[in-house]
């Protein structure tokens, strides 16, 4: 089964952090335990650090479901809006009291 890839915006996440964004847990506390307990393997090996760091190409697994991270430009970038440095005329207030 090919692992999900999922992009993060940094060159690097801590494996706690990376299993909450892949939707491998639900929870911080549940990703906490799925490390503890060795339910989490890293390139194949079981990690118990919820601090070890993934670079790009990491995959990691817990039972038979695995997500792959993957840093740099993804494809959905042109979807990303960041209103600090959007240079527009849109004005939010004008837009809640249409």
């Amino acid at each position: 089964m090919q692992p999900q890839e999922v992009h993060i915006r940094d060159e690097a996440i801590k494996l706690g952090q990376f299993i909450k964004l892949a939707n491998l847990v639900e929870t911080g506390g549940e990703a906490k335990d799925a490390i503890s307990n060795g339910d989490v393997t890293v390139n194949g090996a079981v990690d118990t650090r919820r601090g070890k760091t993934l670079r790009d190409g990491d995959v990691v697994c817990i039972g038979d479901v695995c997500a792959q991270v993957v840093t740099g430009d993804s494809t959905d970038d042109d979807d990303y809006f960041d209103e600090a440095t959007a240079n527009d005329d849109f004005d939010p207030e004008k837009w809640r009291n249409m």
